[in-house]
């Protein structure tokens, strides 16, 4: 019955079983380590041939129930939670990336996504393709080489705010026989639902909207359970692994293989776990995530519209105006709202922009987003800063652009301030 829920229920309700008289709230398990008295079911365990716990770096029962929980919302298989958003998009990746490969990307992604793949996996041997948002689809598969692995992007583009094309990109990842990534850290699983459109695999820095409070680091990798690994291109998911006695993944966890060697492989070897009390306060995050996420869309749709009407504003990117570039694609894939998050370029410049940031009262500069509070950010020196001035651009960021995260405060107070430092 539960699964039959809508977004909002499941948000509220626990997805888990619960005996009589067991806590009403998932408990926090704060335990490196579980008890067993048969030795071979320990090995057994270690074998992959049992499901438990033995040790958390790979699995905690309060970190496994909200594994559970972002699976169902995004509508996969199974997830695996790790210590970052970044450590996300790192396993996403190398759990089928080997030195020698190759990745496609849109070049609108968050500044430390594009310099991890730009940069240090490019260093570990596997190399790199941008392209641009509007790029047709014929333009995007020109990229892509017999040693391409995948195809990644945002549903909303951080700090550009572009909306995803999935229906031109998935259909760009079928054709290579490729999965599709998608970070939906912006758009969180109650405004979108990559796999829906055609994503095989779904990623998110929980440290954002997920948590909202700004209070613990996380993220998340889910599997769609919905690509062929067997094609051919992904000789790790199907022949055997030698660190497990000869298994395969494909054959012993079937749909599921994709995400049970992120686990058994990835998470075992790297260590980038995430932690059983953060996890916890997921968990009470996500029961309001609705509540937030409808509060951020309709405060940032009338701060944008208060911007777009202000003589000193150059320019507003915001998917749910009526007059911006992807406004279509927002009212096609991002029905509930368009999230919290305003780009929007003073008049006069870099440093015309920097002073509007030192002018605000209340609104403070903070190196982050999906927080309950508003805040700003001037990308082009921070969060972009280690980028060319052409990758900057490339990347939807100008030098006068400034990232808005609208909070849920009242949306008076927030335009009030934004008003007297705009004069």
């Amino acid at each position: 019955m539960k699964k039959n829920f809508k977004v909002e229920t499941k948000l509220v309700q626990s997805l888990e079983e619960f005996k009589e008289g067991e806590p009403r709230v998932y408990p926090l398990v704060q335990s490196t380590t579980y008890n067993y008295k048969d030795p071979d079911f320990v090995a057994d365990l270690f074998n992959l041939t049992e499901s438990g716990y033995f040790y958390s770096r790979i699995g905690n029962p309060t970190v496994q129930a909200f594994e559970n929980k972002i699976a169902q919302l995004e509508g996969g298989v199974g997830a695996v939670a790790v210590s970052s958003g970044q450590a996300a998009t790192t396993m996403a990746i190398l759990n089928i990336c080997n030195s020698g490969d190759h990745i496609v990307a849109c070049s609108t992604i968050y500044g430390g996504t594009f310099t991890l793949l730009s940069s240090s996996l490019k260093k570990l041997g596997i190399d790199i393709s941008f392209f641009g948002p509007d790029s047709s689809e014929n333009e995007i598969l020109a990229l892509f080489k017999d040693n391409t692995k995948a195809l990644f992007g945002e549903s909303i583009g951080n700090p550009g705010l572009n909306v995803l094309d999935f229906e031109k990109l998935s259909n760009a990842a079928k054709k290579a026989g490729v999965p599709f990534i998608v970070d939906n850290t912006i758009a969180t699983p109650y405004l979108c639902r990559p796999i829906e459109h055609g994503a095989n695999i779904v990623i998110h820095s929980a440290t954002k909207y997920i948590d909202g409070q700004a209070s613990c680091l996380g993220g998340i990798v889910v599997d769609a359970g919905n690509f062929n690994w067997n094609n051919g291109k992904f000789p790790g998911l199907v022949e055997p692994d030698p660190s497990y006695h000869g298994l395969s993944y494909h054959e012993a966890f079937k749909e599921a293989a994709y995400i049970a060697k992120a686990r058994t492989h990835i998470l075992r070897d790297f260590g980038a776990a995430l932690s059983a009390f953060n996890a916890f306060i997921y968990l009470r995050g996500l029961e309001t995530l609705h509540v937030r996420m409808d509060r951020h869309s309709e405060n940032a749709l009338k701060v944008a519209e208060f911007l777009e009407g202000h003589e000193n504003v150059a320019w507003v990117n915001y998917p749910k105006l009526k007059s911006d570039k992807y406004y279509a694609l927002a009212d096609k894939y991002l029905e509930k709202g368009g999230s919290g998050i305003i780009l929007f370029g003073i008049k006069g410049g870099a440093k015309e922009g920097l002073e509007f940031t030192k002018k605000l009262n209340w609104i403070n500069n903070v190196v982050h987003l999906g927080d309950v509070r508003t805040c700003v950010l001037h990308p082009g020196s921070t969060t972009h800063r280690q980028l060319t001035d052409e990758e900057q651009i490339a990347a939807g960021v100008r030098p006068e652009a400034i990232r808005l995260n609208v909070g849920i405060e009242n949306v008076d107070d927030i335009i009030n301030d934004l008003k007297q430092a705009l004069q």
